[in-house]
């Protein structure tokens, strides 16, 4: 009869019952099954106010890089990825548009989407400055 060097007289259920073994058993199950559960980093849709940014940013750069343009339908996100395409929709009137995220924004307590002035005035009145918007991560 072949003996193997890791094998033990003691089958590995009984192995479990050690404290130490346990834990590390649970811990690897634990990381197998975390391992495939989807993370949920962020929300795909949201609520709130937005506002724009124009004129005195035109040109600069923004956080990822990019020359800003006032007029291109693009938006600062806190938290969401450069790059991420929203649909925003006003809730006063129900106009929608797409944009990317390419910068980092706002910065002022209680918005939760800083548009350009272009992508902003798709949607509302430039000259009512703040609107309830909701938007939808498409890609």
């Amino acid at each position: 009869m072949v003996r193997w060097h890791c094998q033990e007289a003691t089958p590995w259920p009984l192995l479990l019952t050690t404290p130490f073994l346990m834990l590390r058993f649970i811990f690897s199950a634990s990381l197998a099954l975390g391992a495939l559960a989807p993370v949920a980093a962020e929300a795909t849709s949201s609520c709130g106010y937005a506002s724009y940014y124009g004129p005195g940013f035109h040109g600069r750069t923004t956080a990822n890089g990019e020359r800003f343009n006032s007029w291109a339908m693009t938006a600062a996100h806190k938290s969401l990825p450069f790059g991420t395409k929203l649909r925003v929709t006003n809730q006063s009137n129900s106009k929608s548009i797409i944009i990317r995220v390419n910068d980092d924004g706002p910065h002022i307590p209680g918005r939760i989407i800083d548009l350009s002035k272009g992508a902003f005035s798709m949607i509302a009145n430039t000259s009512t400055g703040v609107v309830p918007v909701c938007y939808q991560i498409i890609g």
